[in-house]
């Protein structure tokens, strides 16, 4: 288990807090026993193509909360990407029942050169100071970015001096892109930042009332929870700067997605004694019955959950099973981040499609609860069977492009903007769906089933475009093998179940 130190400043990155990879390629098997055995090494790319930046990760932790504002301390062009929160916010809010038009409040320190120079902590206490005159919010979330975090201005100073002057939280989040090759240690840092400033110990349980922690999908969990006599605080996306601060007070914690709600669902145990459910959250039926009835355990609701579990079966069942048979023999691929991405599979495994294989973004060996149990990847493999050419890629596009022409599956499945294009390009039906909570328990598998069985029989857009798109990997390479620059590391020990 992660020891969770709330007085430090910054949490350690993934590589040396959980042991994380960004680089493997073989089966599903095999990576979970190279973890379980403790020899699980990493494989260095010995070329990259891109990487994700954990600054914008934790972006994603703190600028949705309704009444915070985010200053990103850097060049404006580090808070380029920030302007799609806004649109999020608007467009998913309404899921929520968050109707405000309020934009999100994205500022800029706008770092010049001569900044890099002299130093930015100045400008920073000044965009403080100009934030809080500006839109008075609750409290203020400094991200730090590669240019502040190379020059070593003090933002911790800075933010302490600011909270006493403007007598608001104002939390410093330290996530410069550089800190770490797993871009999931941005969730880290924006967590750590909150549950050190922002939580407070309980004054009262709420033992009606269970975190959520996600990202912004829409409201099918509020709909389950009233059936067993529950709340769902979510965290963080739409909540408030209060509602954050009373986390502490709540029955326990949920996880949609491991690889985002680690950090917090063990800070939170820890530091404020709310326990979390260390399960694979629920997609696909098998652990969806695992982990509802878990719910009950905790909550003291056993009866609850199997009456639950019951009425859902009896519902979703026979359309699960005449979605199976439609699906018959069918293939796909999936990529995506490394817990969503685990779940998408028991979603097709629990269909009848075959995963032809996965590249997904990062590896955790284990989650900050550090419980064999809470590994999503494991899971599937003991649930539905191993998945072959599993290749952990931290986005790396031209691997993707190049395995994709080779296993060519009936549908692509992604959860990230931007990896659907390369199965348009060859011809391949694919399919993205940015709600995580889309999948979630029985009726989920009968969601994406309908969704996976209109994308392959409405191919023809994707047909015509094979004909005309352009290609930008020659021939050389894609003829090669996809890992030629993948070297030697996960999986390379001898290590096999």
């Amino acid at each position: 288990m992660t020891e969770v130190n709330l007085k430090a400043s910054s949490v350690p990155v993934r590589e040396t807090r959980l042991g994380s990879i960004t680089g493997y390629a073989g089966t599903a098997r095999e990576l979970v026993g190279a973890a379980r055995q403790g020899c699980l090494q990493e494989k260095r790319r010995s070329f990259s193509q891109c990487l994700g930046c954990s600054t914008s990760n934790a972006a994603c932790t703190v600028v949705l909360i309704r009444d915070a504002a985010v200053i990103s301390h850097g060049p404006v062009g580090c808070a380029g990407c920030l302007h799609e929160f806004a649109f999020t916010y608007r467009v998913n809010g309404a899921h929520r029942g968050v109707f405000e038009p309020t934009e999100r409040r994205i500022f800029s320190t706008d770092m010049k050169e001569r900044d890099t120079v002299y130093g930015g902590s100045q400008k920073l206490a000044g965009a403080i100071r100009e934030v809080h005159r500006r839109v008075k919010p609750n409290a203020i979330f400094i991200i730090t970015t590669c240019a502040s975090g190379i020059i070593g201005d003090d933002v911790q100073m800075v933010a302490d001096a600011g909270e006493a002057e403007i007598g608001i939280p104002v939390v410093a989040i330290f996530c410069e892109g550089f800190r770490s090759r797993i871009w999931t240690s941005g969730f880290d840092a924006g967590y750590h930042g909150i549950a050190r400033k922002l939580i407070k110990p309980p004054q009262k349980k709420q033992n009606d009332l269970v975190n959520v922690v996600n990202f912004w999908g829409a409201d099918y969990i509020g709909a389950w929870f009233k059936r067993l006599r529950l709340r769902a605080n979510y965290l963080t996306p739409f909540a408030t700067v209060a509602q954050i601060a009373s986390s502490s007070e709540a029955r326990l914690t949920i996880q949609v997605c491991a690889t985002l709600g680690s950090y917090l669902g063990a800070a939170l145990e820890q530091e404020f004694g709310v326990p979390e459910i260390k399960l694979s959250p629920p997609y696909g039926v098998a652990q969806s019955e695992r982990w509802f009835r878990e719910l009950g355990r905790v909550t003291d609701r056993q009866a609850e959950a199997e009456i639950f579990l019951q009425e859902e079966r009896e519902h979703w069942l026979p359309e699960i099973e005449a979605l199976r048979k439609k699906l018959a023999g069918k293939t796909a691929y999936v990529t995506a981040g490394a817990s969503h991405g685990h779940s998408l599979l028991a979603v097709l495994k629990e269909l009848g499609v075959e995963p032809l294989g996965a590249a997904i973004f990062h590896h955790d060996p284990l989650y900050d609860n550090g419980v064999v149990t809470a590994d999503t990847l494991q899971n599937v493999v003991n649930d539905y069977g191993d998945i072959p050419r599993y290749n952990v890629c931290n986005k790396q596009e031209f691997e993707l492009a190049n395995i994709l022409r080779r296993v060519c599956p009936n549908i692509l499945l992604a959860r990230h903007g931007g990896m659907t294009l390369w199965g348009a390009k060859y011809g391949i039906p694919s399919l993205l769906i940015g709600d995580e909570h889309f999948g979630m328990g029985y009726e989920g598998v009968v969601r994406y089933g309908k969704r996976i069985l209109e994308t392959i029989e409405n191919d023809e857009f994707v047909k015509n475009l094979e004909k005309h798109a352009v290609n930008p990997y020659s021939d050389w390479w894609l003829r090669q093998d996809p890992f030629t620059f993948l070297g030697d590391g996960a999986g390379d020990c001898g290590c096999r179940e």
